[in-house]
């Protein structure tokens, strides 16, 4: 007597949780991502404008000096 196998439509609950367990999991580890790639070009634009600030007062005090030699 052999049972006849039914052919399986769908997914199960548990197919379907882990599905959704996968998804969650690779939108936080991508969250967590952007999150960082976002402070660090907070922390690159805070040191560009420093650096622009510096150059800046390099710039006057070289003018300055050229104007004491008579340029």
């Amino acid at each position: 007597m052999h049972k006849v196998m039914k052919c399986r439509r769908g997914f199960t609950l548990v197919e379907i949780v882990l599905v959704i367990a996968i998804i969650l999991i690779l939108a936080s580890v991508t969250a967590l991502s952007v999150s960082d790639i976002l402070r660090n070009s907070q922390r690159g634009q805070s040191s560009v404008s420093d650096a622009v600030t510096s150059a800046k007062s390099e710039i006057s005090s070289k003018e300055a000096a050229l104007r004491g030699y008579g340029f």
